[in-house]
């Protein structure tokens, strides 16, 4: 099988809905990202550290910053590098952003890396449901649209999107490495896969979805070769290999290519890579009450509940894994070297339009082959690479706090009613809810898409501002709640319409952290020493992210979720909707100071509070 290696960015959220026009696909009809202005970059990085840092600090830091950045200097040698690169790539930064981000990071994929996305239940709860086969129906139809170029193209703002991603999200997995993963890509060589990979009790399955004409097969077909598989996999195999790709980046590069040396194994574990998506069939998740289910359901779909769970049902270097449930949980997986959150979202809503549309082809009077079980052969060394990685991701999926939780007071109308953007809005929110957990503003990164440039992914958008900080020591100020509630408003309104003005400039190519990496790369590609300013004390604290957020719109009640970026922090995700908000917050557990449930239902109340603000009861 011929493969290409590809090197593409990552999203882990989108920030503004995007419309649908029925037009050819695009592919480079947008413009290349620019390169933002040197200045503009360093000035937006010196008011990001503001809210952040003590006067004396910011004092010597401007002092660094006005050194990099003089005319003649060691900032504009590199900007000129940077504008030159611009010129002769695609993206200028896109491949040093996934392969610094992702490819290089060794840290494990579940948890750390991966997004998931949870679905609200189906209701059914044996296996007469054909909820599976239909799924996997409508995720073939959603590629015949993007091979036959029948997809829609994306715009937001009235501008049309980079399509690139969408043909990558089939039959890509990433593959461990020593130093660096890459990414194979099988969807592009002269014999196409045209299988996916079900598993189901720790055990992979080999399922054919085209007949020999080529065409795809019937969700009836699908369904009984579903059954068959079903028969074939009664017992929970003993070992769980999936288990391995949770483990970090190095073990399993080294456990890969020790699992490679058996010509059994290598053509198992080929089979899983080159298939177009995969299948996880899971037990039920346990089930205790609502609100906890719903977090339990998140997290089920995230790792896989653990060892004694659903975690040997993953094969997390794969691109896309869809998880159903036996109890109508069901879900998406993904890894974000490939693919991101537009794309995704764009998939699972054609699924659910799919889903409740009759199934128009009939299935041909033909025997079906029998789905391939793959089989691993196991010696003594690979049993204890599975021991290892059962014992690493246990400690993991231990270690980490989730809690979800639909907030229903009011949705994204509340905010709009009042001329505010509902993202601006909860963003304010949650660094309020932080700050009063925490007794401190903290740096927080949301996302803004860079699809309106060729190759884009993404960019952050820094939190707090200054006027997010201002308004913060006023909302719990006595002095100020006595004297005047229109001053509060005021701030509060500043505070929301600061952060909108960030998220125009990152969308529109002029954020400052991309730019600040490709600095930073860009003196590494010369040969040179990391700049001062990378070296700082200040750049390390605005660096550490202790809130990672990310707005996840959907026409459905899903909600996303993935773990902290660093150990003291928190991951935060919502989906706004018309009256209510779905969330996710995760922590570590190791993390004395933080608890995703306590900032939970400071955030109930603080939103309750903003609520109030806006329109006060008498």
């Amino acid at each position: 099988m011929i493969f290409r290696k590809i090197q593409p960015g990552t999203c882990r959220a989108w920030l503004s809905r995007v419309s649908l026009r029925q037009e050819p696909c695009l592919f480079s009809s947008v413009p290349p990202q620019p390169v933002p202005p040197l200045a503009h970059t360093l000035q937006g990085y010196l008011r990001a550290l503001e809210p952040l840092l003590p006067p004396e600090e910011i004092r010597h830091t401007r002092r660094m910053v006005q050194e990099f950045g003089r005319p003649g200097g060691l900032g504009a040698r590199l900007q000129d590098g940077l504008e030159r690169r611009a010129r002769h790539t695609k993206n200028w930064i896109t491949d040093w952003w996934v392969q610094w981000a992702y490819l290089e990071s060794r840290q494990p994929l579940p948890v750390h890396s991966n997004p998931a996305i949870s679905l609200p239940r189906r209701d059914y709860n044996d296996w007469r449901s054909q909820f599976a086969s239909k799924l996997i129906a409508a995720v073939l139809d959603f590629k015949a649209k993007i091979k036959t170029g029948q997809l829609p193209v994306e715009y937001m703002r009235g501008k049309p999107l980079c399509m690139e991603l969408y043909p990558l999200l089939f039959s890509s997995c990433r593959i461990p490495g020593p130093k660096h993963d890459y990414i194979a890509h099988y969807g592009r060589s002269r014999r196409s896969p045209t299988h996916i990979t079900v598993v189901r009790n720790y055990q992979f399955f080999q399922l054919e979805v085209y007949n020999s004409d080529g065409s795809r097969m019937t969700e009836s077909q699908i369904h009984s070769q579903l059954l068959r598989i079903r028969s074939q996999s009664w017992k929970t195999d003993k070992e769980p290999m999936g288990i391995l790709t949770s483990e970090h980046r190095h073990t399993w590069g080294e456990a890969y290519n020790r699992l490679l040396r058996d010509k059994l194994n290598k053509e198992s574990v080929r089979l899983i890579e080159t298939g177009l998506f995969s299948l996880c069939l899971d037990s039920p998740v346990m089930r205790i009450s609502d609100e906890k289910y719903a977090s339990r359901k998140a997290a089920q779909i995230l790792h896989g509940g653990g060892t004694f769970s659903n975690s040997g049902n993953r094969w997390f270097d794969k691109t896309l894994q869809f998880v159903v449930g036996e109890d109508g949980s069901w879900g998406l997986l993904y890894e974000q070297a490939t693919a991101e959150g537009p794309p995704i979202a764009t998939l699972l809503h054609h699924i659910l339009e799919y889903c409740e549309k009759p199934d128009p082809k009939r299935a041909p009077l033909v025997p079906l082959p029998m789905p391939k079980k793959l089989y691993f052969h196991i010696d003594r060394e690979i049993k204890r690479d599975i021991e290892h990685a059962k014992q690493n991701l246990d400690i993991l999926i231990n270690d980490l706090d989730v809690n979800v939780f639909n907030f229903k007071r009011f949705g994204k109308e509340l905010p709009k009613k009042h001329n505010l953007s509902p993202n601006s809005f909860i963003q304010v929110a949650l660094q309020l809810a932080y700050y009063r957990v925490h007794n401190e503003v903290c740096p927080s990164c949301d996302i803004a898409s860079q699809r309106m440039f060729r190759g884009g992914r993404t960019e952050f958008i820094r939190s707090p501002t200054n006027q997010t900080l201002k308004f913060i020591l006023a909302f719990d100020d006595p002095a100020v709640s006595v004297r005047n509630r229109e001053a509060k408003l005021q701030l509060f309104r500043e505070a929301v319409d600061a952060y909108t003005a960030l998220t125009d400039l990152a969308i529109k190519g002029h954020g400052i952290d991309r730019h600040l990496l490709g600095l930073k790369l860009q003196a590494i590609e010369e040969g040179l020493s990391i700049p001062k300013i990378f070296m700082d004390t200040a750049y390390g604290l605005a660096t550490h992210w202790k809130l990672r957020t990310g707005q996840v719109p959907a026409n459905t009640d899903s909600v996303m979720c993935f773990g902290p970026l660093v150990p003291d922090g928190y991951a935060i995700c919502y989906n706004p909707q018309a009256d209510h908000v779905h969330f996710s917050i995760t922590a570590f557990n190791c993390c004395e100071e933080t608890h995703a449930e306590t900032l939970a239902h400071t955030l109930k109340d603080t939103l309750c509070q903003l609520q109030e603000l806006l329109q006060p009861t008498v």
